[in-house]
């Protein structure tokens, strides 16, 4: 629902750059270049067929479309980087751009992958059997310190992305909608 200025709202610009993305990726399918390249790998490969251009498929309609939709997608994402660069949302007591906050939210998310690795490799000692005794090689962290840090940077990764999330209702891209 774009605004009085016909300006589009974050999220409304991020799901038409998704959009955008769909039409310029199914149009480039379509070009004959990118069959040929696709044909060249042998994935799509049938010595037995030859494909010719419907009769309404014009290739050079579709080439300017598509240049088009590309000249569009990028001042839309010029449009979202620059909303990105003049807001801000406070998360975890700091108060961040929106490009910044997503980068943390990035990095929050690898963080995570790390701590989920090292909590499940932490539940289980390694034990090594020799001879008639068994040499128990400790953890680095215990199981329980693994886990409080894991839910602590779960819960960090909620607050900031529950602060991207209504910053998307709330900011509002400089990008006519269609």
């Amino acid at each position: 629902m774009p605004t009085e200025q016909n300006k589009l709202y974050l999220y409304e610009a991020l799901e038409l750059r998704a959009e955008y993305d769909a039409r310029i990726k199914t149009l480039r399918d379509c070009l004959p270049e990118t069959r040929r390249n696709r044909d060249r790998l042998g994935m799509y490969r049938n010595d037995e067929q030859q494909l010719r251009a419907a009769d309404d498929f014009d290739v050079a309609a579709v080439q300017q479309s598509l240049r088009a939709l590309e000249h569009k997608r990028r001042k839309l994402n010029n449009a979202i980087q620059r909303a990105n660069y003049a807001h801000t949302v406070n998360a975890g007591g700091e108060t961040l751009d929106l490009s910044e906050a997503l980068e943390m939210r990035k990095g929050l998310s690898d963080r995570i992958a790390e701590l989920h690795t090292a909590t499940v490799q932490s539940a289980y000692v390694r034990v090594i059997y020799k001879e008639d005794r068994d040499i128990v090689e400790p953890n680095d962290t215990t199981f329980t310190a693994s886990m409080e840090q894991l839910e602590s940077a779960r819960r960090a990764f909620r607050d900031l992305n529950r602060a991207l999330r209504a910053a998307g209702f709330t900011v509002v891209v400089d990008f006519a909608d269609e």
